[in-house]
């Protein structure tokens, strides 16, 4: 009776009903009322290009503004919208000045592109970039806040880190990691993509400098939103890639206050980049209503349930090993499997979904490839046991 519950939140999302999606971790489906919005707003842009851009959008942006600051516990003035976590990480990365004659410290399981864009922000500061090992396996929270404080010295400058590894679902104690960077007097950039939707993710209580996220995995929101939240000190270091029509203020504003163009002069200066679509943006609002529908907190409890199935359902079966811990406070509804040694992840991932159609993730880990599980809260029990099924006929 609960899966089939469950199983009707599937039949208000535009997916598609013969395949099975367990990626969410990588881009969740659009839930029909955010595509109808979303839709609505390119018809009406279409429709009357210049009278949707410069009076029907403004309003609607800092109303989208406005909620997703709330829903991440922050203040308007103080989030910018982005393209994606790439893009929000890339611009601290260019803006930020670092004493020279020191380092940028990551964790080892950072996914590729964070590293080069951090890579290239050293040579560009004659600094260099160290890893540090992190727990595979961690009991506690306090073990990673141990690694991560050991790897920090008086030549760390800055303290990258992801607040879930992507890979393996592992979750950071990123308050804690905040706390122990900000004693030292490093500055911290946290990348969020994995978090809104999948944490209760409250930014008051976050001490970090800079928090970047996407709304296009665990919130279900439309492709192209993402958002970079800075603290006050750090309001003047940010600079835009790009020269647009938010580099001069306008009259009479002071750089926090809200304009007629849905922002305020800080934020437009980054979020402008010329004539653009920002309809996702503005359908944020209706991506966070339609989860608490079900109640955020059920759902997460309900992730957890789909996660812990998944854990035993998969766990030590044809060599899987669960490489996500189990703690609850360093897990959450991500559950990554090391493979049998040897694996063509490339072609598992394929043949899932070419014979299969069930989307999955199959990734580069620690050691070996990973098979990682996203169960959201669409999700159910028979899609993980079609998982085994297809999982068991490849193995033969």
């Amino acid at each position: 009776m609960v899966e089939k519950g469950w199983a009707k939140a599937r039949d208000q999302l535009c997916l598609d009903p013969a395949t099975t999606d367990l990626n969410a971790g990588s881009c969740g489906p659009l839930p029909r009322p955010v595509f109808d919005l979303v839709t609505g707003f390119r018809a009406r842009m279409a429709a009357a290009p210049m009278d949707f851009l410069s009076r029907q959008l403004p309003p609607l942006l800092w109303t989208a503004r406005e909620r997703l600051a709330e829903y991440l516990g922050t203040r308007p003035p103080r989030l910018a919208f982005t393209t994606n976590v790439t893009g929000a990480v890339n611009l601290v990365a260019s803006s930020v000045a670092l004493a020279p004659g020191g380092e940028i410290l990551l964790t080892d399981q950072e996914y590729a592109p964070m590293r080069w864009c951090w890579e290239r922000a050293a040579r560009r500061q004659g600094l260099v970039v160290r890893t540090f090992r992190l727990p595979v396996q961690p009991l506690d929270p306090e073990e990673v806040v141990a690694a991560a404080t050991a790897a920090m010295g008086p030549r760390t400058r800055l303290f990258f880190f992801s607040h879930v590894i992507s890979s393996t679902g592992l979750v950071l104690p990123a308050a804690r990691l905040c706390e122990e960077a900000r004693r030292r007097g490093v500055l911290t950039v946290v990348d969020g993509a994995q978090a809104p939707g999948f944490t209760g993710l409250d930014l008051a209580n976050l001490p970090c400098d800079y928090y970047a996220g996407s709304g296009h995995k665990w919130l279900l929101a439309p492709t192209g939103v993402g958002f970079l939240h800075f603290t006050d000190d750090q309001a003047g270091v940010l600079q835009p890639s790009q020269v647009s029509w938010g580099h001069h203020p306008p009259e009479g504003y002071g750089p926090d206050e809200r304009t007629e163009f849905g922002s305020t002069p800080r934020l437009r200066n980054l979020e402008c980049e010329g004539t653009r679509d920002l309809c996702p943006w503005l359908a944020v609002p209706s991506a966070i209503d339609f989860q608490a529908g079900f109640g955020h907190d059920r759902i997460r409890a309900r992730t957890r349930e789909l996660a812990a199935f998944t854990r035993e359902r998969l766990g030590g079966w044809h060599g899987l090993e669960p490489v996500t811990p189990p703690h609850p406070e360093l897990s959450g509804a991500m559950t990554s499997f090391a493979l049998p040694p040897g694996t063509d992840a490339g072609g598992l991932q394929s043949r899932l979904w070419d014979r299969f159609r069930i989307g999955v993730a199959v990734t580069g880990g620690p050691g070996r490839p990973l098979l990682r599980v996203s169960t959201h809260f669409y999700n159910t029990e028979t899609d993980v046991e079609r998982l085994a099924e297809a999982l068991k006929e490849l193995s033969r």
